[in-house]
């Protein structure tokens, strides 16, 4: 099975005040560069959308073997980025693509046991993460029969119209707590998680 992430960056980041939610440290790295080392660990291929090439993300990214896809269009939302990283792996023959968000560091860590899990699936099924409660979150990784679908996708709602689509192909993996949901958008998101993650050290 040839595995394909997709890294959603060409976002805003505009709750974020003035910095770059995708270039806070994360062990010592920007975060955009310390989820595209798990995913290129996990996967045959990582795909990054970018805003455009000269944008300051582009250097957290520098000597990693991910492609790097341009997305002129990105202030339409998110169904950009997955349009573009769609195409850009069924272009890779890619037989699964996983959409994991940039803004979740603490997914990194999960990536191979949600490889595997989806191993285990009946072929065209998708995976999508949950909380250890059950809420719905993410990654969502999907069969690459269904990323034709992805051009389809307009605003800022994801993937949800494909979710709901073929909401009974969709089997759930719960992940720790609630880390499958916890994404980080503003200052105070990062600094909790700081303090948190120094709590638990």
């Amino acid at each position: 099975m040839r595995r394909a992430v997709l890294l959603p960056a060409a976002g805003a980041s505009s709750r974020m005040r003035g910095r770059d939610k995708l270039l806070e440290d994360v062990g010592g790295l920007p975060c955009l560069c310390h989820m595209a080392r798990a995913a290129l660990a996990s996967a045959d291929h990582v795909i990054v959308t970018l805003p455009q090439a000269d944008h300051p993300r582009a250097k957290a990214l520098a000597g990693l073997s991910v492609e790097i896809v341009l997305v002129p269009d990105h202030t339409t939302g998110m169904s950009a980025s997955l349009r573009a990283g769609a195409e850009a792996a069924q272009a890779q023959n890619a037989d699964a693509l996983m959409v994991l968000p940039a803004d979740m560091p603490d997914l990194a860590a999960c990536l191979p046991a949600l490889w595997q899990a989806y191993s285990r699936l009946r072929t065209g099924q998708i995976l999508r993460a949950t909380t250890s409660q059950g809420q719905a979150g993410h990654p969502v990784i999907f069969p690459s029969n269904l990323l034709s679908g992805f051009q389809t996708l307009t605003g800022d709602t994801g993937a949800a119209p494909i979710l709901q689509r073929f909401a009974p192909l969709v089997q759930r993996h719960p992940l720790p707590h609630s880390i499958a949901r916890h994404d980080l958008n503003t200052p105070e998101d990062w600094r909790a998680w700081r303090q948190t993650a120094c709590a638990e050290e």
